[in-house]
């Protein structure tokens, strides 16, 4: 994730903190010193980095956090309050029109930050709603942004209005509303055209639009991966047009994030949502506070519950966890929850969400490297090449059994014995589970997770 080098080098300096029974101001202005230095490397803002230890310091240096029982805790409490303040302390919602009205949202932004894309995973989240979104195509100057955008469309299951490339941006916009109206679509959604940076010339046609329709929300789309020049974008949006919210895009990169930070801070407007991936799906709702938990390596386990909510079957679940505590675990169900972890966007993503887990992505990066997809290919080519009964059964993979696996899948029989052989020890961990947590027969407590 695009916090994992300021995610650790903070709790670094927090390690430190909690390590010291009573703290001096000096303590406290040099654990700050770097926890500035972290953020600017981060490519946070400068003026805003200078605010945020101003006002952490000031907090931390007071009578009840020096005199306090546990100052190094408290610290860290005040910085991890500090951080949700600065990215806007409360969620904010894409504010539609009541009742049956149309919202016109206008989608504006760079080239290459992703716009078609979001605006397609938008549309996404509205159709989960309940809404009927329109996406429109008004960007006529990039050849393949009607396509693409027709594609994404057809892949969310939600309607698209083109006139193509030869009509003005504006009579498009105005034609979809009218199209919408007639159609009962209540979400007209305008992908506009990006430039390779903020021109005259894109400015009039934004205002053009908004001339022609009335637009509802002005959402501006930028690249995490650019760091202080998406936060000079959107104070230049914002000044010249106007904007509602951003979307910040490609967060799960390797990027140092610090615009997610600045953003609000520096423009006044919030941050709607974050992409975290380039699946449609890959659309996250941004939420300040469990964002700084996660830069802070508190986790993020709300997040993944929502996660686990929406991509997993709850069925298969159920049954599996049934399995699971009986030792009743199959292939079948290996290959379940393969799928299922693959849905959740791969155990680097799952684990950034988990308490003091963060950084550990970072410092594993094969966790979804291109190598592992490999390996689960060939664990899913060696249990598709068995029988269903040898999946439901796996004690019956006799050597004579485990040659013709070997053969149907294209492996040597030492890949089938160190998969049938892994497969086994996830077995018998599961089978100490229930007792290890605390479970019939097992002591509360025995259990203790690696955080």
């Amino acid at each position: 994730m695009a916090f994992d080098s300021l995610s650790e080098k903070l709790q670094n300096v927090f390690k430190n903190l909690r390590s010291k029974g009573r703290l001096t101001e000096d303590d406290v202005k040099a654990a700050l010193k770097e926890v500035k230095m972290a953020l600017l490397e981060a490519d946070v803002n400068f003026k805003v980095v200078k605010g945020f230890i101003k006002d952490v310091q000031e907090r931390a240096v007071g009578q009840d956090v020096m005199n306090g029982l546990n100052p190094g805790q408290m610290v860290i409490k005040i910085v991890n309050e500090e951080l949700v303040r600065l990215m806007g302390s409360e969620t904010t919602e894409i504010k539609l029109q009541p009742g049956s009205a149309i919202t016109v949202i206008m989608m504006a932004g760079l080239q290459g930050a992703g716009k078609t894309t979001t605006t397609a995973k938008l549309a996404g989240k509205f159709k989960l709603k309940g809404k009927k979104p329109l996406l429109v195509a008004c960007d006529v100057y990039r050849p393949a942004a009607i396509k693409q955008l027709e594609i994404n469309a057809e892949k969310q299951g939600v309607e698209m209005f083109s006139m193509g490339d030869k009509n003005k941006p504006a009579d498009i916009a105005k034609a979809a509303v009218e199209h919408a109206a007639k159609n009962g679509n209540n979400i007209v959604i305008l992908d506009t055209a990006g430039r390779l940076h903020v021109d005259e010339d894109m400015m009039a046609e934004l205002q053009e639009i908004k001339e022609a329709v009335e637009v509802h929300q002005t959402i501006l789309v930028v690249d995490a991966m650019t760091g202080q020049d998406a936060v000079n974008v959107a104070s230049s949006f914002n000044d010249k047009i106007g904007i509602d919210g951003v979307i910040v895009t490609k967060l799960d990169g390797d990027t140092r994030g610090g615009a997610a930070l600045s953003i609000k801070a520096v423009t006044g407007k919030p941050i709607l949502y974050v992409g975290m991936g380039e699946k449609l799906s890959d659309l996250e709702q941004f939420y300040p506070d469990r964002m700084a938990s996660r830069i802070l390596g508190m986790g993020d386990v709300l997040s993944l519950i929502e996660k686990a909510g929406a991509e997993l079957d709850e069925e298969k679940a159920k049954k599996m966890a049934d399995k699971m505590k009986k030792a009743q675990f199959d292939f079948e169900d290996y290959l379940d929850s393969m799928e299922q972890m693959r849905k959740m966007g791969g155990l680097s993503s799952i684990m950034g969400m988990l308490p003091g887990m963060g950084n550990l992505g970072g410092k594993m990066p094969d966790l979804d490297s291109e190598e592992n997809e490999k390996k689960m290919a060939q664990m899913e080519a060696i249990i598709y090449s068995m029988t269903l009964e040898e999946r439901r059964n796996p004690d019956l993979l006799n050597p004579s059994r485990k040659h013709r696996i070997a053969k149907g899948a294209g492996v040597d029989i030492a890949d089938v014995n160190r998969m049938v052989k892994q497969f086994n020890e996830s077995r018998k961990m599961m089978k100490k589970l229930p007792g290890m947590m605390g479970g019939k027969g097992g002591k509360r407590g025995k259990f203790k997770l690696p955080f």
